[in-house]
């Protein structure tokens, strides 16, 4: 199935702000759980995110929005990427592959140096993805998230 020109990246708008959380919700608690921090940023998108220089993007297929990422700002010239999730039922329609495209595109056109993101080493498709498009892993730094065990960057041309 060829998903490249029925899937389309939108940004962030306040109508769609529950998405992120009830996306982001569903695959942590397969995966991991919850964290306070998760919910604070989940739960207020507009004042953790998008009011602190960063973007949200969601991922439309069908009329439905079936993914999301975010680019959260650490300073002008660097951010993290973070709360990228993609719902089951889109799961190897490369939903993923399509955020991190347009995430990385944007923060080139935008003149960001460095992307940064956080992640877990059972997370083989994910850290597969992100080294594929030139992430590299650096030291991790304790308390960022409980369920992180991987650190990784990738220097903007």
């Amino acid at each position: 199935m060829n998903t490249q020109n029925i899937v389309e990246i939108i940004p962030f708008s306040q109508d769609l702000k529950d998405h992120i959380k009830t996306l982001n919700i569903e695959w942590l608690q397969k995966y991991f759980r919850v964290e306070e921090k998760d919910e604070i940023v989940l739960s207020n998108p507009q004042e953790e995110i998008i009011d602190k220089g960063g973007l949200i993007f969601y991922a439309k297929y069908n009329d439905e929005i079936i993914g999301t990422a975010s680019l959260m700002k650490i300073d002008d010239t660097t951010f993290e990427l973070s709360k990228m999730a993609v719902s089951d039922k889109a799961q190897g329609l490369g939903i993923g592959n399509k955020l991190l495209i347009h995430c990385l595109a944007f923060a080139e056109e935008n003149g960001i140096k460095k992307v940064l993101l956080y992640s877990n080493r059972k997370l083989l498709p994910a850290i597969h993805l992100y080294r594929k498009f030139g992430f590299e892993e650096i030291p991790l730094e304790d308390g960022i998230y409980e369920r992180a065990d991987i650190k990784m960057e990738k220097i903007m041309p």
